[in-house]
């Protein structure tokens, strides 16, 4: 056996002295590892010596690239080369867009940990519209209200919790509480940045989707991702234009939803019955398996037995209560919380309806293993304002500024109707379905029902929880924060050895 380290990621500035030092380093490109590793199905020579050989040989590479991801359309040859990518000066709107590819990984500047300066995006539309002035005046009165807020909540979280307050090591993480809360003012027009990492396919295909997108400031950013890597990897990001199906069919979409909802949205549905299983307040559950438990009961059965699908499904209707919670025992018993559930437990879904936050979606955008389909922001859903201002007596003061940006919102909206999201802030809302399988639920709750987890996503996912253990409550015996998970466990293995 041979385990070889192939390659590993570099700083560009460590890239950069490389080729000063030396002109013809041709070979400080990802392209030679994807070429090597598309000839491992052909060639029968070691795939280290096929590296080598593609090294040598840039131009060859780069042509077998073209002809197995292009011509023979094995696109999966393009995931062997990986871009480490700073995005930076961006709005929290894009920032939604681009974090929309789930097969990338994304560290964002986060607003709960970091004091935010007064840094903001004026978006072209903005500036084509006349309303610049008007954005501007009222995204310096949201960053104004938000340092005043800062400060009267930290005096207050400091002034709550006197014992953490009383060891200087605990001040940044009070100071992280009244930040986290005063940013629910702020606009999605509010300066981030973000590393990315991704391989050259799902780049191609996020250029391709930029490149479609109403936003100048979306278009923009895809021409400069473009612009980072044609020259470092031109044999792997070749179709970078949007195509017809990136431009027109969310339009289509809409035209035909319009039509249907005009023919059928005024008729009385009452009598259709309910189409949410169960609903605690801003969290809905839509749809669950039918028999979910039965459902993992029977693919467990299936992986640890010989048996048809169809024969362990039988089984699995055919088993005592008592049963189904022992072989699903047996799956949890010797679980941890860091442990990942079997595979077995990816068989039960769930879909919920959410009405969220910006703050809360931009966290639980994060899940990318779920399936999150969001509507835009709407300011008829309302506004989230955390306990602690309604604490500081400042709601008032947090609704007025609330009201003149709904105001600007509205003059934006007529000019522009997608750029007017900028103008919004994190308290506005949004509607959003979520799908998960019980899986990949059992991790969202124990990062977000967690008690470190900050609190709207905790309230939601709590919410979630309690929801689905009504249709689930075997399959999510074991599912809870990860501060909670040890008595948990101890009270469904009470003997365990």
């Amino acid at each position: 056996m041979q385990v070889i380290l192939a390659g590993f990621n570099l700083d560009h500035e460590v890239i950069s002295d490389l080729r000063r030092n030396d002109p013809d380093a041709a070979a400080l490109t990802p392209e030679t590892i994807s070429a090597a590793y598309a000839r491992i199905s052909r060639n029968p020579l070691p795939v280290n010596e096929l590296r080598r050989i593609a090294r040598k040989e840039v131009d060859a590479a780069r042509q077998s690239n073209r002809n197995i991801v292009f011509e023979m359309g094995h696109s999966s040859v393009a995931e062997h080369a990986v871009f480490n990518i700073d995005v930076i000066g961006v709005s929290r709107l894009l920032v939604e867009e681009v974090e929309k590819f789930r097969l990338c990984s994304y560290t964002e500047k986060s607003q709960r940990y970091v004091l935010l300066k007064d840094d903001f995006v004026v978006p072209e539309e903005i500036r084509r519209s006349g309303l610049e002035e008007s954005f501007v005046d009222t995204v310096r009165l949201q960053n104004s209200f938000y340092h005043e807020l800062y400060e009267a909540l930290k005096v207050y979280v400091f002034e709550k919790n006197r014992d953490l307050a009383s060891d200087p090591a605990n001040h940044s993480i009070l100071e992280g509480w009244a930040k986290e809360d005063a940013r629910y003012v702020i606009s999605l027009a509010t300066e981030t940045q973000l590393g990315m990492t991704l391989n050259a396919r799902n780049l191609e295909l996020m250029l391709r989707r930029l490149a479609a997108h109403p936003l100048e400031e979306a278009r923009e950013c895809g021409r400069r991702l473009f612009d980072s890597v044609k020259d470092v990897a031109p044999s792997l990001v070749r179709y970078t234009e949007a195509t017809a199906f990136d431009s027109r069919t969310r339009t289509l979409l809409r035209e035909k939803a319009q039509g249907f909802v005009e023919k059928w949205g005024k008729k009385k549905w009452e009598d259709k019955g309910t189409r949410v299983l169960a609903k605690r307040g801003n969290v809905s559950l839509v749809y669950a398996t039918p028999d979910a438990d039965e459902r993992t009961v029977a693919g467990l059965l299936h992986s640890s037995s010989g048996l048809p699908m169809e024969r362990c499904m039988v089984i699995a209707s055919l088993m005592e209560r008592e049963e189904k919670e022992e072989m699903i025992g047996a799956a949890c018993r010797y679980m941890e919380a860091y442990d990942a559930p079997l595979r077995e437990f990816e068989y039960a879904d769930l879909y919920f309806e959410l009405v969220v936050s910006a703050t809360c979606f931009a966290q639980l955008k994060r899940h990318r293993m779920a399936t999150v389909v969001a509507q835009d922001y709407d300011p008829g859903l309302g506004v989230v304002i955390p306990q602690s201002v309604q604490a500081v007596n400042m709601e008032g003061s947090f609704r007025r500024v609330i009201a003149r940006t709904e105001e600007t919102y509205e003059k934006v909206r007529k000019v522009d109707p997608v750029a007017a999201a900028y103008i919004l802030t994190n308290a506005h809302q949004k509607r959003v379905i979520l799908k998960v399988n019980a899986r990949e639920f059992y991790h969202m709750v124990r990062l977000r029902a967690d008690r470190h987890a900050q609190w709207d996503i905790r309230d939601t996912v709590e919410r979630m929880l309690s929801l689905g253990r009504r249709v689930m409550p075997l399959t999510l015996m074991l599912a809870t924060g990860k501060d909670g998970f040890p008595a948990l466990h101890r009270k469904c293995f009470p003997h365990n050895p």
